[in-house]
This record gives structure tokens, sequence and C-alpha cells, in this order.
């Protein structure tokens, strides 16, 4: 349950959104598809991603969720890097992409099949890992990883594998550090609350603010097992300031 109490007015909206977020999602993912032949992959990037910027519109219009981003400055304008991300709800999956373009998230396999947005989302080259086999998954993320980062493509990871709830932060996967550390990129630490305003499994959109924060680059000079370090307590201790509820 989330903490927040949900009013009839927050219903409707979620609802409103709910409707309008899967009616334009079926539409552009289908046109997507079509259209796909004829561009480039950056360009597909930016074509598939306007429905991303459609449903944070949305967001802002119909459920009064505003959203702040400090650290921009952070992100490396000239070469592609690991993004290592706290997870909540299905938001950051989105809005990263607005972020940190061109880019490539590793993903659970599954995803691709759901009707329509899976096919769209598959566009997009995902590194598509099945979780029930974590050698293979580790062997996958490494090769096909180091392969986008070696085209420019940065690399969107999610360390605790599930979504958490707001003020929560999961056990952290070290392959996103062995990635960077294999492919000779750094990590970029982001940290958000995103689950206070879209929570996880849930229809509602709570109104508010989301707050993310993209920390500085962090290198891989120390080895795998710092960088993970590093930027476990980077995130967990960003995380903590924001506000959860």
């Amino acid at each position: 349950m989330h903490p927040r109490e949900a009013t009839l007015g927050i219903w409707l909206r979620s609802l409103a959104f709910f409707v309008l977020y899967n009616l334009f999602g079926i539409l552009h993912s289908l046109i997507s598809l079509v259209l796909a032949p004829l561009m480039g992959f950056e360009r597909r990037h930016w074509f598939v991603n306007l429905w991303t910027r459609l449903s944070m519109w949305l967001l802002r219009r119909l459920n009064g969720i505003e959203i702040h981003v400090s650290g921009v400055e952070n992100i490396p304008p000239d070469r592609p890097v690991v993004v290592m991300a706290n997870h909540q709800s299905e938001w950051e999956t989105f809005y990263l992409q607005l972020l940190v373009s061109p880019q490539s998230t590793v993903l659970k396999r599954e995803l691709l099949w759901v009707p329509f947005f899976g096919w769209a989302l598959a566009l997009l080259k995902p590194i598509a890992i099945d979780r029930r086999k974590p050698i293979n998954a580790l062997k996958c993320l490494l090769r096909e990883g180091k392969q986008r980062l070696d085209a420019g493509i940065s690399v969107v990871i999610f360390p605790e594998g599930t979504r958490q709830p707001p003020g929560e932060i999961g056990k952290f996967n070290a392959g996103g550090a062995k990635l960077a550390c294999h492919a000779g990129r750094p990590v970029l630490p982001v940290a958000h609350n995103a689950g206070r305003c879209w929570p996880a499994r849930s229809m509602l959109r709570f109104p508010g603010r989301i707050s993310l924060v993209i920390g500085r680059p962090i290198s891989c000079d120390a080895g795998p097992d710092a960088l993970m370090r590093d930027a476990e307590h980077w995130i967990r201790d960003t995380a903590s300031t924001l506000p959860a509820a």
C-alpha cells in the first residue's frame, strides 16, 4: 500500500493517464515499427522516445507531477557511460532515455515479448538477459554491453534488479561495475524518488515532485569491487536525502 492516500480525483486522473498513455503507446509503437527501417539508430532512438516525452507531458498536465533534475552537467557530452540507477518505478526506465541518448537498457528478455511496447523497445537495441541463468546473463551483459559502448551507445542498468518501495534500496548486483571495467568506461550514478509519485505495480499517479540527481562519473581505476562500492554508497546516500512520501 502506498503511504499517500488516493482521493477520487487522483483515481480519475490516474485512470485518464493510464488510458491515454497506453493508447498513444500502442499507436506510436506501430508507427515506429513501420518507420524503423528508414532510420539510423540515433534517429530511431529519438523517434521512439517521442512517446516518452508525451507521457511526461501527460504526467504534468493530468497528474500534477513535476520533475526536478540536478547534476545534468555531470553527463559526459562526448563519450558513452554505464548509467547505474536505483529502481522504484517504470518512470526512470523511460525518463533516463531522455537524459542519456543514445542508450541501451539492460532488461529481462520477457519484456520484449509484450505486444506493441516490447516490439518498439526492441528497436532500441536493449541488452535482454535471462535472469534464470545468471552466468549466461553476465556473459551476455559483458559481451553486448561492450559492443554498445564501443559503438558510442551508453548502457543503463538497474543494479537492484527489481523495483523497491520508496525510501528503500535493495541489494546491488555487480554486473554494471564489471561491464564498466571490462569496457574501460566510467559509471554515471543516478538516484531518484520516482516511486513516491509513480509507485510500482500500481495504476495510481500521485501529484508532487520527482527529484533525480546525477552524480559525477566514477572511473574504474581501482577495479570493479571498488567501483561497485563507490557507486552503491553514492546512490544510497543520495537517495536517502530525497523525500520518500
